[in-house]
């Protein structure tokens, strides 16, 4: 499998945090799946962590790429197409870091790892 990890479960997978249901934990810790972490989420933690919201996050946000590198996860780009293709979402979800992940899950074909029920709701595969 191919899986594309929702910020949230990446803090809390990268902290050792038991919130990570245990299907979406033994799928990250699966040797034979690919694990991505999306540049949206350095983007994400690092403006949380800036603006106070993330205050338990210093590391991810200083040193995202060696953090998911530890975790074996590859970084993940945003392309022109999921740009595109976030912005051109109906649904009223607001947050513009939930609907770049969405999209680069689309675009890529990739199983999202996130306990949000919503992303459902775009047509992605969820996993939790």
């Amino acid at each position: 499998m191919r899986l594309l990890v929702d910020t949230h479960t990446l803090l809390w997978f990268a902290e050792g945090n038991e919130r990570v249901s245990a299907p979406a934990r033994a799928a990250i810790e699966e040797t034979e799946n690919t694990v991505f972490a999306s540049a949206v989420s350095a983007l994400e933690v690092s403006t949380k962590y800036r603006l106070g919201k993330l205050p338990g996050a210093q590391l991810l946000a200083h040193e995202f790429s060696a953090v998911i590198a530890q975790c074996g996860f590859e970084g993940l780009p945003i392309s022109v197409e999921a740009a595109r293709l976030s912005g051109s979402f109906r649904h009223p979800l607001r947050d513009p870091f939930d609907r770049l992940l969405i999209a680069q899950a689309l675009s890529e074909d990739l199983i999202l790892v996130s306990n949000e029920l919503v992303f459902e709701d775009f047509g992605v595969k969820r996993l939790w």
